[in-house]
């Protein structure tokens, strides 16, 4: 419903860039907009809820329906799109957006490469290709041949390859598919020297780790049971169980190892530890990175499992194992996350391997005899090595302001891979050998546009309470920047996850033609660790409001955007934000666009996703009545337009 108001703007916001095209864009608004505000009726229904004790009007809950079950949704979306698209498309200039952003897109691009047996396998992109490639190599220097293309699968290109992984002695590859952007997935098995699939498919797959057993003999899933007829997209995550599929039988004889009928909102998942002999189960409920852990023995009869973590409180990843001795990455004790190692038969007594430091540490891996550790310093990625008892042993040189993803490794082999880039520069991909401490150049894109052309820089602003913020900014060298410019925006602010630098064609486009992009490292993610997450949820979810709203304050006192010039944009959990702050601030924005909203915090925990999200967001069914109402009073409207009054 979003769609139909603030496309429009945002399409005018971004039409001022361009030479010459303000001021046809000034001549058609008037018409355009007139016609676009004709908009189809959308029938009110009379339903009426009781929330917290007090009754709030929902005429559309109706259009919660699923669009491919219900043929009056169906019809309600194609009328609304009828009319946005036809408004879009009186707009002047966006062929010139469209043949700069297809030639910013056009560049070949490579996945991180993971090795197995002697095979590599990794993704490759021509360029302007719908869905990624995956290919295999037989050997490093070897030449790549096509394993999975998934560009045919689908006529519209909506069907994906997912989460794929090769067993250890890389002869078969294990790989779901994704169709129309769902969440669920199928699971299938491929001979990776013949290229076709065995007979093995496994479905009602979701939020999934997909591993192996160490001897090929099947692999470890997570499903939820299997919905009821029609109800695909509608069933509550609930029931979240851990399996075995053994290759060449059906799914029906899928042996179930991990489940939790007392706690069914739990998602659990499973990884197969380094030396294969364990099996280490992660529970969790959301997406809040409060975790428990379950270690199951493999390949002993009658082994019993241990519960090494239970009380939910903190983030724990495991990294490697010797024997009984496990390490983990935990922000237990520490904020900003450290190493440290236990032993499984005195899971409680924890040894200290790295301290936390001013920066975060936001990933550890092992890659033979050494620990990679990833961390955040004021967003920005950093990469140091340590061996196995945390000792340091160097730095990983990363040339600029960016972000790099990878060190993915195992404990018999030095060799890793990871990727590096950054607003202006896409992803190059670099070999690393973790005993000489060299890295070179895997797979590098040429391409059509000059990274020194454009800047990148990091500012810090200071939100309502006090709090320092920084903020990535973008823009082209040589821009006047005497009147300001239009500006666009970006916050997501939630779930634990960092807004680092990323490549982006489209954004790209918009620097290009003289936009500024501005990037806020809102509380609620994972910039600063676990005080930095908590600051920005639940009943502390206004701070990230806050936060965002500082970041447009602070553009137009510093004259990088004036008013009328400013777009903001966040999707999902970032979409949220939007709307909260387009309610909140509406004079300080000049377009707004929040992709794929949850705007509904007061149902939202009766969603699908709603077990997910609510552990971020301000409702809990269990808190009183006042604190509800005081962490939904500056967020939420009810849905005819009127605040509920009572929590004010």
């Amino acid at each position: 419903m979003f769609r139909k108001t603030l496309s429009a703007p945002l399409a005018l916001v971004a039409l001022t860039m361009i030479p010459g095209a303000a001021a046809a864009a000034d001549a058609a608004a008037t018409p355009a907009m007139a016609k676009a505000l004709t908009y189809p009726d959308s029938a009110r229904g009379d339903t009426v809820d009781p929330q917290f004790g007090v009754d709030v009007a929902d005429p559309y809950r109706w259009l919660e329906d699923d669009v491919r079950v219900n043929p009056k949704v169906a019809a309600w979306v194609a009328d609304q799109n009828k009319v946005t698209d036809a408004y879009l498309d009186t707009l002047p200039g966006r062929d010139a957006f469209k043949t700069r952003m297809t030639e910013l897109f056009n560049y070949e691009r490579f996945g991180l490469p993971r090795k197995a047996g002697t095979r590599y396998f990794y993704t490759r992109n021509d360029g302007l290709q719908p869905q990624s490639v995956l290919y295999v190599r037989e050997g490093l220097k070897g030449e790549g041949r096509i394993l999975i293309d998934p560009n045919g699968w689908a006529k519209d290109g909506a069907t994906a390859l997912a989460e794929w992984t090769p067993s250890e002695d890389g002869k078969h590859l294990l790989y779901s598919v994704q169709d129309g952007g769902t969440d669920w997935r199928i699971v299938r098995v491929k001979d990776v020297a013949t290229g076709q699939d065995l007979s093995d498919e496994v479905r009602w797959v979701k939020f999934s780790a997909l591993d192996w057993a160490k001897d090929g003999s099947g692999f470890y899933y997570s499903r939820f049971p299997q919905p009821a007829e029609g109800a695909a997209f509608q069933s509550l995550n609930e029931n979240h169980a851990v399996y075995f599929h053994k290759l060449g039988t059906p799914q029906s004889d899928d042996v179930l190892i991990h489940a939790t009928p007392d706690k069914p909102k739990l998602n659990n998942s499973a990884v197969v530890t380094d030396d294969g002999k364990y099996l280490l189960v992660v529970g969790s409920e959301g997406t809040d990175e409060r975790y428990g852990l379950t270690l199951y023995p493999l390949g002993k009869s009658g082994g019993k499992p241990v519960t090494l973590v239970d009380d939910f409180a903190n983030n724990w990843e495991y990294v490697t194992n010797e024997g009984t001795r496990f390490t983990f990455l935990t922000n237990k004790g520490a904020p900003r996350q450290r190493l440290v190692s236990m032993d499984i038969k005195k899971p409680a007594q924890l040894t200290l391997l790295v301290a936390e430091s001013e920066d975060t540490l936001v990933g550890a891996s092992r890659v033979g005899t050494r620990i990679i550790l990833s961390y955040l310093g004021d967003a920005k990625s950093e990469a140091r090595m340590v061996a196995l008892d945390g000792k340091p042993v160097a730095n990983i040189n990363l040339s600029d302001i960016g972000s790099a993803s990878g060190f993915g490794g195992k404990s018999t082999d030095p060799e890793t891979f990871y990727s590096f880039a950054s607003f202006a520069r896409p992803t190059t991909v670099y070999r690393f050998d973790t005993l000489t401490g060299k890295s070179e150049i895997f797979a590098e894109p040429k391409l059509t546009f000059k990274p020194a052309d454009f800047s990148v820089e990091q500012r810090f602003f200071t939100s309502k309470d006090g709090t320092k913020v920084p903020m990535f900014l973008v823009m082209k060298k040589g821009l006047d920047r005497s009147k300001g410019s239009p500006t666009l925006l970006y916050g997501y602010g939630g779930f634990n996850v960092s807004m680092t630098p990323a490549f982006s064609p489209t954004r790209l486009a918009w620097v290009d033609k003289g936009g500024v992009l501005a990037i806020a490292n809102l509380r609620g993610g994972g910039e600063y660790g676990k005080a930095w997450h908590d600051a920005g949820r639940l009943d502390k979810k206004q701070n990230v409001f806050d936060d965002f709203i500082a970041a447009g304050e602070y553009l137009m006192a510093e004259g990088i955007t004036g008013k009328g010039q400013l777009a903001i944009e966040g999707g999902s959990n970032g979409g949220l934000l939007v709307g909260a702050v387009t309610n909140q601030r509406p004079d300080l924005i000049a377009a707004a666009l929040p992709a794929v909203g949850v705007m509904d915090m007061l149902r939202f925990d009766a969603s699908p996703r709603g077990v997910t999200g609510s552990t971020i967001m301000a409702i809990r069914r269990r808190k009183p009545i006042s604190k509800i109402c005081s962490a939904i009073r500056p967020i939420i409207i009810s849905r005819t337009g009127r605040p509920i009054r009572r929590c004010w």
